[in-house]
């Protein structure tokens, strides 16, 4: 058998019943809606009649209580007139405008920065991104000096005491050519990151990507060989290309043509994870900051879900 459609609510007529309830009065929950006693009386009447049952009691003197059938709709009652003001609020909220400051690491902006963008041009159309691909540390010099307003750091350079949430992690992989062996040389030939940062004070002034390799490598008694260095994972990759190198990069990166992810019973150590964090200006350009928060959130959201 076919069910119907079940009878759905009629909010007039609980903005009334609510009116009814915090006023116990008709005659002032009508001044309150804007109505006539009688008409408010008569919207009680469907009322219940769409419940099936009383939700007031009338007593003497014209006085109101709520039997308990009317207790539990008077909650849900407000629960459900708060969310249709609050959507309604919402869509009629005059657009945002403006310019908002994003800075992305460079290693995670070829795939995540397009969604983000992407899902940020519908939430607010009015808005301008300003985007700037760098290095972590570099993007947390610039959040200091309040030249973003948003920022996605790798763990371990955000400024010390500054409210952060993790959005997304990875575990490194080694990365070789397809054609040459370099990953099986003795010393291992690495392809890494400089081990001095230019944008960090000078005792904290090691490369943490740099410093994660190179203690995975000691740690696990293999000697290496630095041919190359290059601040860009781009330009990392070129000397892996090249056959003239190993290198490293997360996990979950789209690799140039040529080049693979060393497998784990081909000698190499095992590498870290990397974690990243969102971090919001001390004073970010709002609403626009939260709106963009929440669209990172749910791309980096949605991709570890699509990742499990």
């Amino acid at each position: 058998m076919t069910m119907g459609i079940p009878v759905g609510f009629d909010l007039d007529l609980l903005r009334s019943f609510v009116a009814i309830a915090e006023e116990r009065s008709f005659t002032r929950a009508a001044a309150r809606v804007g109505r006539t006693q009688s008409a408010v009386s008569l919207q009680m009447q469907r009322l219940e009649g769409v419940l099936g049952q009383t939700v007031i009691v009338r007593g003497k003197g014209g006085s109101v209580e709520l039997n308990p059938e009317g207790q539990y709709l008077l909650g849900r009652a407000r629960e459900l007139l708060a969310l249709n003001d609050d959507i309604m609020q919402s869509l009629h909220a005059a657009p945002v405008h403006g310019t908002i400051r994003l800075g992305i690491p460079a290693e995670l902006s070829a795939r995540f920065l397009p969604r983000i963008l992407d899902r940020f041009s519908h939430a607010a159309p009015a808005v301008e991104v300003e985007v700037e691909v760098a290095a972590s540390c570099l993007l947390a010099l610039k959040l200091k000096s309040a030249e973003l307003d948003l920022a996605l750091l790798k763990e371990g350079l955000e400024p010390r005491q500054w409210p952060a949430v993790e959005v997304w992690r990875s575990p490194l992989k080694w990365i070789t050519s397809d054609t040459y062996r370099q990953h099986l040389r003795d010393p291992l030939p690495l392809s890494i990151s400089p081990a001095n940062c230019p944008w960090r004070p000078a005792e904290f002034n090691e490369c943490l990507w740099h410093g994660m390799v190179i203690r995975a490598l000691e740690h696990g008694g293999r000697r290496y060989r630095v041919i190359s260095t290059s601040a860009t994972t781009q330009g990392q990759m070129a000397a892996a290309q090249a056959g003239l190198a190993v290198t490293n990069t997360l996990a979950d990166d789209r690799l140039p043509e040529g080049l693979r992810i060393v497998r784990a019973d081909e000698g190499l150590p095992e590498l870290p994870e990397c974690r990243y964090l969102m971090l919001k200006a001390r004073e970010p350009r709002q609403p626009a900051t939260d709106m963009l928060a929440a669209q990172v959130h749910d791309v980096f959201g949605g991709i570890a879900n699509l990742d499990t």
